[in-house]
């Protein structure tokens, strides 16, 4: 028999944070963001511009989606992530709120802090929802 969750989360808490404070949901389970560092925060601009001018060079249709930009993986109210960077090439999945299901791309900057949530809990959580390529640098 299952032992029973301790915490249960949905959308609803995430958006019931303080202002500034950023988290995700995963499973129900709320995971504190650190702020990122400035060297994280280059990596992501740069990787960003590259990944957005490969995409109109070819004449895709694709759009890049730095952080903070919200995620509802599994279309349900337990499951909330901000990626680094996110690649949706549907344009259905985006509305006013953010991507509704998997991205087609997700890259993560890992950081000291971040390595056994980006190396395994959203290596699998990724995976199991569908995201097409997921780089973590």
């Amino acid at each position: 028999m299952p032992l029973p969750k301790s915490n249960n989360y949905t959308i609803e808490d995430i958006y019931s944070l303080p202002d500034g404070q950023r988290a995700e949901l995963i499973d129900g389970q709320i995971y504190d963001m650190a702020p990122p560092s400035p060297f994280q925060q280059e990596l992501v601009m740069e990787l960003s511009a590259t990944l957005r001018d490969y995409i109109k060079k070819n004449s895709g249709s694709c759009k890049v989606y730095p952080a903070p930009f919200a995620v509802f993986l599994n279309q349900d109210d337990h499951n909330y992530v901000e990626p680094d960077i996110s690649v949706i090439c549907d344009p259905n999945r985006i509305n006013e709120k953010g991507c509704n299901g998997a991205p087609d791309f997700i890259i993560e900057i890992v950081s000291p802090s971040s390595q056994r949530m980006d190396y395994l809990t959203k290596l699998f959580k990724y995976r199991t929802a569908g995201v097409r390529e997921y780089w973590i640098v």
